[in-house]
């Protein structure tokens, strides 16, 4: 079975798929330049040319292994790619097609005409269209050629034995519920399916992978979780390298060094999966309601191109969206629930605190009472906090503040230079109080943590932000409780929705 990001012919009607899915298909129908069109792009003396190093073969086998990227990516000169064209070992395509209407990106997906320009071209001469929503990865315009390998024998980079035991060295056990959903997964991914795994937040959803995906490295296939943000890849990389130390796996986000390593896992922010293109046999999205990912077609073009025709895909989240929801209702999306944590203990629910007119209060330099209060408790005790605030600048506000409490409190957010070097200290104990944007609601476990919302009433909150950031609390097996607190100016739908949410999910039984 096809997934749903892929076009069946004959079974399903491309218009039956969402668009983002539509332009992936569309991508996938256009093919490479034939060799006469070359001379339009490459001097005619240069297609002649036929003798390339073997060691230039190996480089450009390894960075293009399952990509379509640009010659100024690949590092090489006109001289050196036109052999590997004449060879038919590289094809190449244009990166931005004409449409009826417009134009498409093939390597973002974009057809929207306010996100693409023009200019005077240098190369060829003439007036180019270029693509600005993915400029930061490279200009592609409608003379920039993608280029894509053809090189033989692209198979695993490991000759695995026949034991997924000895794949797969984790000797953890799983819950009755991580159990259920884990061979629902390797029925997905032998079956080349979709299936979305419903998972509270703590219900240990990496270790539900592992099966999986070593059912998938025995069968010679290539895997890719991807994730909407950078914290969440640097967390996995450790814990996949531990339990599969045979495999090959690189990590790839904007700092990332393994950008060109070959690998039969790659673990990537949703940004970084662009320059993929038919490469994967089994595509898991974590965390698929989650910003970025969730509100930009780009990244789900970028993922639904990604996997191969025929693969399997696996959504992961706590918080599923309306249209997964949906899809569940309809009966065209298998899923299956994870209604409790690894550990067996249902999740905190949130308590409401009214706390006034909190932002005037900081305009004032102070924090409400009920807020300083509860956080001097806990440094007291010892015990460590996340608190979220609505944004960057009430952050700064709240955690200038907090200092006179204890001066190691400090602040993250998305643009933090320092953001990963404060979370760790944060897990070392160092900080004591960690004041945070929602950039934190999701994929960082800290053992004995208690959580805090300032401003719960603020439209950034919503049921899922408010859910994933209740479910920060009470992870570790030895400390499976923790105190959630919504401080807030007037409780609002979205509170009352997170807390139902939670409550229900908490008195489903396991089937």
């Amino acid at each position: 079975m096809f997934s749903y990001f892929h076009f069946l012919s004959g079974k399903r009607k491309k218009t039956d798929l969402p668009p983002h899915a539509q332009r992936a298909q569309v991508a996938r129908e256009v093919g490479p330049l034939s060799f006469d069109a070359f001379p339009s792009y490459f001097p005619s003396q240069l297609i002649h040319s036929s003798s390339y190093s073997s060691e230039l073969y190996s480089q450009l086998k390894e960075k293009l292994y399952g990509k379509e990227l640009l010659l100024e990516e690949l590092q090489v000169t006109k001289e050196e790619m036109a052999p590997f064209l004449k060879a038919g070992l590289i094809t190449a395509r244009i990166g931005i097609q004409p449409r009826k209407k417009g134009y498409i990106c093939l390597r973002c997906g974009t057809d929207d005409l306010s996100l693409f320009g023009s200019y005077p071209c240098a190369r060829c001469q003439q007036t180019c269209i270029y693509c600005r929503n993915c400029i930061q990865m490279g200009k592609i315009s409608t003379c920039t050629l993608l280029f894509r390998s053809h090189f033989p024998e692209e198979t695993s980079f490991e000759t695995y034995p026949q034991s997924e035991n000895d794949i797969l060295q984790w000797d953890g056990q799983l819950s009755l519920g991580q159990q259920k959903a884990s061979d629902k997964i390797v029925e997905a991914i032998e079956k080349r399916r979709e299936l979305l795994v419903w998972a509270v937040c703590g219900a240990g959803k990496t270790e539900v992978l592992f099966h999986g995906m070593a059912h998938a490295l025995k069968k010679q296939f290539r895997v890719l979780l991807a994730t909407p943000r950078t914290d969440v890849v640097l967390e996995l990389l450790p814990r996949l390298r531990k339990v599969f130390p045979l495999t090959v796996i690189s990590g790839l986000y904007s700092a990332s060094t393994e950008k060109h390593l070959p690998a039969s896992i790659v673990v990537a922010t949703t940004h970084q999966v662009m320059r993929f293109v038919d490469a994967f046999d089994v595509v898991i999205i974590d965390e698929v309601d989650a910003f970025p990912y969730s509100l930009d077609s780009s990244l789900k073009y970028a993922v639904a191109k990604a996997g191969k025709r025929e693969s399997a895909t696996i959504y992961l989240t706590a918080t599923p969206d309306p249209t997964l929801t949906s899809r569940v209702q309809q009966k065209t999306l298998p899923a299956v629930k994870i209604p409790r944590r690894f550990h067996g203990h249902p999740l905190p629910v949130p308590k409401l605190s009214w706390c006034g007119n909190w932002e005037r209060k900081l305009k004032q330099k102070e924090v409400p009472k009920q807020v300083w209060e509860w956080c001097r408790v806990r440094i007291e005790s010892g015990t460590p906090v996340f608190l979220f605030v609505p944004s960057v600048t009430s952050l700064q506000q709240v955690t200038d503040i907090l200092k006179k409490l204890h001066p190691n409190i400090e602040g993250v957010h998305s643009a933090d230079e320092e953001r990963l070097t404060k979370v760790s200290a944060f897990r070392e104990g160092t900080i004591p109080i960690l004041v945070t944007t929602t950039i934190l609601e999701r994929g960082v476990t800290v053992p004995r943590v208690d959580v805090a919302v300032i401003g719960a009433e603020q439209d950034i909150f919503t049921e899922s932000a408010l859910v994933q950031i209740a479910g920060r609390a009470g992870r570790s097996h030895n400390h499976p409780t923790g105190d959630v607190v919504y401080f807030h100016y007037g409780v609002t739908a979205e509170m009352n929705k997170a807390i139902t949410h939670i409550k229900k999910m908490n008195n489903t039984p396991i089937r």
